[in-house]
């Protein structure tokens, strides 16, 4: 907000990025209308330059909305630490079915620990719901917060990486664990769709539970190579074009190290 006020005083021009729904995530947590969010959102992206989104069916709707100037800025990771391991990590029944991330409401994990499903269901991540759901699913097995190459072995562990959240606007996690060399599971909405689309590396259905055992017959060699169209690189030099209209002096050529 300060430096928002600050370009608008000194007639700067400015950019900013849509990340994540915050109207739907205050919805989720307070019960305030999602259209007054919107409404404020409009508000505060009204005079920037470029809004920038990470995927189609994201810029779509938000177009739809009444945002302008927008314009596409994709993600990346890090495909050398997230790479397929063994899987021995975990000494537990299989197949392995598991989330990675913010253990909160908004991210909607219930709908994946509600399934019946085969083998054992993992979480990986803390957040403000996860005593609730530790005491009200005592057979899933809730591993805490794991960062660096600890994490990257847990993602290389599972057979299938669940998605449940219907609000997540990319979703970086899909792609770490497709480069993990694990298929995705996840709902036919904003996020998903762009990330996995029709390539066969992840299975996208109304039931989550259907798609989580059709994506245990998916090739993880096919999901690491998909993963490598998302690098770093690609990610930067976009942000910089994205930039380049608007202050094209101050803009020096991105060299990857």
């Amino acid at each position: 907000m300060a430096a928002r006020r600050y370009c608008i005083r000194k007639k700067l021009p400015f950019t900013t990025a849509f990340h994540t729904r915050f109207a739907e995530y205050v919805h989720a947590r307070t019960r305030i209308p999602v259209s007054w969010g919107y409404g404020f959102l409009r508000w505060f992206h009204g005079p920037s330059s470029s809004v920038m989104v990470a995927t189609e069916s994201l810029q779509k709707d938000l177009e739809e909305r009444g945002f302008r100037n927008i314009m596409r800025w994709t993600r990346g990771i890090d495909t050398d630490l997230f790479h397929p391991r063994e899987k021995g990590l975990q000494d537990l029944p299989r197949p392995l079915f598991m989330y990675v991330g913010r253990v909160a409401v908004e991210k909607n994990i219930e709908s994946f620990l509600k399934l019946d499903l085969p083998g054992s269901k993992v979480i990986v991540g803390d957040g403000p719901q996860r005593a609730e759901l530790e005491k009200k699913y005592p057979g899933t097995y809730f591993l805490g917060m794991k960062t660096g190459t600890d994490l990257a072995h847990h993602y290389a562990s599972a057979d299938v990486f669940v998605f449940p959240s219907l609000t997540d606007t990319f979703g970086l996690v899909l792609l770490e664990a497709l480069a993990s060399g694990v298929p995705v599971a996840a709902y036919p909405v904003t996020g998903p769709i762009d990330v996995i689309g029709e390539a066969p590396v992840g299975s996208l259905h109304a039931d989550l539970g259907k798609a989580a055992r059709q994506a245990l017959s998916l090739d993880p060699d096919s999901c690491r190579t998909y993963s490598l169209n998302y690098s770093w690189q690609k990610s930067a030099d976009q942000f910089l074009n994205n930039l380049a209209p608007f202050a094209p002096e101050r803009i020096r050529p991105y060299t990857h190290k």
